[in-house]
């Protein structure tokens, strides 16, 4: 049996598969938990998993950074550690992942009707493959080509510092730097909750009357109302003109940091862009306004302009990402 889990801050996927005699994954059972509803990893496995079960492997995708094997989940009070999960699922074959990096393993085994491509004027190219994917983080990473094979690299840029490119944007990071003072990255914004902080942004700024539907931060606090999907979604339709604004804003900047991530892995192969967010305003996505953002560097236009950016459409790349992975290793 295989044992596969992506580990976010909104849910945690679990899957537990066998092979059939053709090598093929068959899953026996497949369940997704409210992350926030639980004090710890341990007390998800012990509802999910069957009892007197045995695992050849398990591998898991975690939102957060995984150094020595070891993973404080970025938005849960969780800690996994690998070498204690050995003991409790009683297999020496357990790896956890960075999310992004589980990511972009998914990111190879998914089929061509899972992608839509962005960009109009792509050629295809061989080489390094970015992966950029806002959801309740912003993940990034990277796939190394070495000529045969690729490699995932894990990375925490979504954490990087915030680079505003227009005058609209200057004036954003100075609107976040009052709630962040410390630090402004680029999650702050490519994320849920950046549609709230692009929306207040934008009220501020008095761009255009708030929108009654939109229900003020403080009030909707334990009741269970999602802002940020009700600003995403009266921008994508065009209900409201912040809110339209607010989306094009994400887009436009959603654009500008992939771009960043292509040139600081020159990723000639492609950018693959993940995440819960993406295919939800996937119209606004295909508009123009993040291939604009994506482009615009300069003397390198020219060249970002032919690379392929594929939209992926799977909810569950990381899960993909780690049921095969030491399929992948080896």
């Amino acid at each position: 049996m295989i044992l596969a889990g992506d580990i976010g801050g909104t849910k945690t996927v679990l899957s537990l598969l066998e092979k059939d005699a053709g090598g093929l994954l068959k899953c026996v059972r497949e369940h997704t938990f409210a992350s926030g509803e639980y004090d710890s990893f341990d007390e998800i496995l012990g509802l999910f998993l069957p009892a007197n079960v045995q695992l050849d492997s398990a591998c898991f995708g975690v939102a957060g950074p995984v150094v020595d094997q070891r993973c404080f989940a970025t938005n849960l009070n969780w800690t996994l550690d690998a070498e204690l999960l050995k003991t409790k699922l009683d297999t020496p074959r357990v790896r956890l992942l960075n999310d992004l990096e589980a990511m972009a393993f998914g990111m190879l085994h998914l089929e061509a009707d899972d992608f839509v491509e962005l960009n109009p004027n792509a050629e295809p190219q061989s080489g390094n493959i970015a992966v950029i994917a806002a959801g309740t983080g912003l993940g990034e990473a990277i796939l190394y080509w070495d000529g045969a094979r690729y490699h995932p690299i894990a990375s925490e840029g979504g954490h990087c510092s915030f680079a505003p490119q227009t005058v609209q944007q200057d004036k954003l990071l100075h609107f976040l730097r009052r709630q962040f003072p410390q630090h402004v990255s680029y999650e702050r914004i490519l994320s849920g909750v950046g549609f709230s902080h692009l929306y207040d942004f934008l009220v501020e700024s008095q761009f255009a009357p708030p929108c009654p539907a939109v229900p003020n931060p403080v009030s909707c606090r334990g009741d269970g109302v999602d802002r940020n999907a009700i600003i995403s979604r009266l921008g994508i339709n065009g209900e409201d003109a912040l809110c339209s604004e607010a989306v094009r804003m994400f887009v436009e900047i959603y654009g500008a940091e992939a771009g960043n991530l292509f040139m600081k892995s020159f990723a000639t192969g492609g950018v693959f862009i993940g995440g819960g967010i993406g295919p939800k305003i996937r119209s606004a996505m295909q508009a123009g306004g993040f291939m604009m953002g994506f482009t615009s560097k300069g003397r390198f236009q020219a060249l970002l302009g032919k690379v392929s950016v594929k939209l992926a459409l799977n909810p569950r790349t990381p899960l993909i990402g780690a049921m095969h992975h030491f399929d992948t290793e080896n």
